[in-house]
């Protein structure tokens, strides 16, 4: 067994070579032999969520531990790839050192860093859209990841199609596409199969995460702030109802409702 696996002075190395013993077909783990990438990759999108909680409960040794986490991810999949000569670590390691030092010319080449924030973001996509020109990707909405979630998606698609023109002016007549949409989905339900319904539904969602861009919130977390909202009220009408000797199964909407006012007025007021 080699002495780097228990190498504390070398953690990079270290965990490489971890890897690389795990996915050895004669004496890996059977479970991490069996792995590909598409297999793995739900695991590196839940990681990359477990980071992003820990950083919104602000919780910095949790944090260490999901950051972690989240880098075994990029090691397996490096491993992967270079078992199957596409890559290695070193080669992403560089191409990622290489496209920063491209991209940041006011701080690793000649051009200087009096720029506005606004400039500096203009800068960065003609930088990004020139990379996506060296990868034959010629239209406006290339390169905008499949796999990211629905409404980030969402979001970046609206922001490249705004790039060349595809926009609503202002937030009015966003809100009166909201009022058409919201419209169609009552017609939808009424008169509609439910895969149409699925579809007037998803255009809603569309326009609801344009009003969050033209509003400059993120759609995202505004929705991931209204989750732990709903979490936090709902498990305090369970609570209520827990001194009650009750159960939410045992209560009805009304009761619930009432509770829900309760817990509303309860944070009011703190």
């Amino acid at each position: 067994m080699s002495d780097l696996i228990y190498d504390t002075s070398r953690p990079m190395e270290r965990l490489i070579e971890i890897m690389a013993r795990l996915r050895d077909p004669n004496t890996g783990c059977p479970w991490d032999i069996e792995q590909d990438f598409a297999s793995i990759a739900p695991y590196t999108i839940e990681e990359a969520y477990e980071v992003a909680d820990a950083i919104e409960r602000a919780d910095w040794p949790e944090l260490e531990g999901e950051l972690g986490d989240l880098l075994l991810q990029t090691v397996y999949h490096t491993q992967m790839g270079s078992e199957a000569g596409h890559f290695t670590f070193a080669s992403v390691a560089n191409g990622v050192s290489d496209k920063m030092i491209a991209r940041h010319p006011h701080v690793f080449g000649d051009e200087t860093r009096d720029k506005s924030a606004e400039q500096q973001t203009a800068d960065w996509e003609k930088i990004k859209a020139s990379e996506r020109a060296g990868k034959a990707q010629s239209g406006t909405l290339d390169g905008v990841a499949i796999g990211l979630p629905a409404l980030l998606r969402a979001v970046k698609l609206q922001k490249r199609a705004a790039r060349v023109g595809f926009d609503w002016p202002s937030t009015d007549q966003v809100l009166d596409k909201i009022v058409e949409e919201a419209g169609e989905v009552v017609e939808a339900r009424d008169t509609l199969s439910q895969a149409e319904l699925g579809e007037e539904i998803g255009d809603l969602l569309f326009v609801m995460a344009n009003l969050a861009r033209h509003l400059k919130v993120d759609p995202e977390e505004a929705l991931r702030a209204a989750n732990h909202k709903f979490t936090r009220r709902f498990e305090r009408i369970e609570a209520i109802l827990a001194e009650r000797g009750k159960e939410p199964a045992q209560s009805d909407l009304a009761e619930m409702d009432a509770l829900w006012d309760q817990a509303k007025r309860e944070e009011k007021q703190r």
